[in-house]
């Protein structure tokens, strides 16, 4: 490979739409990494994808009615995750497979009405992949408030997501709002996702919520710790899939996507070979 055929950063920055881009993946990064580590702590990943995924149908119904597609988006990201907390609190947790369920039909429905009733098949790659190179200012706004939004609900409610990801009923006892924190948590999960969809798409939000805190649980030794590294990772992660985006002329979403997945890969051998080594 010719290293001088690769773009110049600085050269790159230049440009208002990749500052923009970048901008919003950064924005991205906090909201993905204070909440992507109580997504991981909770096992909650599976719900993250599902609720991105959702917005789909909605999303292109929106746009054939020419109503806001955020809009549509958040009113269906919500009320899914409002239901996922009302079953759960009553014991009646769908589990994986009706959520599975609820994945493939969002994106049978949504390719249907998006090829088929509506012909709009042009903006199927866009709802499901994002386009993180030409953004505009209300795409950041609305993620800049998603960041906001992610970092005060730690602050306010962290205390209680620990202490249910590690002992459920014993949370109860010790007199925290565990109901409440539980509907807050997938509420703000759902409208941080919302604010991804039009940077990664509603496919690969995980990439965004799950894979760089999954990556921070391998190497930190603490809360604090799995918390700041899902944000650095969550930003590196951001940061090269731009710049790989740019250099091989490729979607930003899936470049953000396979950089995520290769790192953790990466890591896991890492740790993988490490406790081999111990355990010899």
């Amino acid at each position: 490979m010719d290293v001088s055929s690769l773009p110049n950063p600085a050269e790159l920055l230049e440009l208002r739409s990749t500052r923009t881009a970048l901008i919003e993946l950064s924005l991205l990064a906090v909201a993905g990494g204070f909440l992507g580590a109580f997504i991981v702590l909770r096992r909650i990943a599976f719900f993250a994808h599902a609720v991105g995924t959702a917005t789909f149908p909605g999303s292109v119904l929106a746009q054939a009615a020419s109503f806001s597609p955020r809009v549509a988006a958040l009113t269906v990201a919500l009320g899914y995750a409002g239901g996922a907390e009302r079953a759960g609190r009553a014991g009646r947790d769908p589990g994986d497979a009706a959520t599975g369920l609820l994945l493939a039909a969002a994106l049978g429905g949504g390719v249907i009405l998006a090829s088929d009733v509506f012909e709009s098949s042009a903006s199927v790659d866009r709802l499901l992949f994002g386009t993180a190179i030409g953004l505009g200012g209300a795409d950041v706004a609305f993620s800049a408030a998603a960041a906001a939004l992610a970092v005060l609900g730690v602050a306010l409610l962290g205390r209680a997501w620990t202490a249910v990801a590690f002992d459920a009923s014993g949370a109860s006892g010790l007199g925290l709002p565990t109901e409440r924190a539980d509907l807050a948590l997938l509420g703000l999960v759902a409208f941080a996702a919302v604010a991804a969809l039009p940077a990664v798409g509603a496919l690969l939000v995980t990439s965004v919520f799950v894979v760089p805190a999954a990556i921070a649980r391998t190497l930190a030794g603490s809360l604090r710790g799995l918390v700041v590294g899902a944000v650095a990772v969550a930003a590196a992660q951001g940061a090269l899939g731009l710049y790989v985006s740019l250099w091989l002329d490729v979607p930003p979403g899936p470049a953000v996507a396979v950089v995520g997945a290769s790192a953790f890969a990466l890591v896991a051998i890492a740790d993988a070979t490490r406790r081999v080594e111990l355990t010899a």
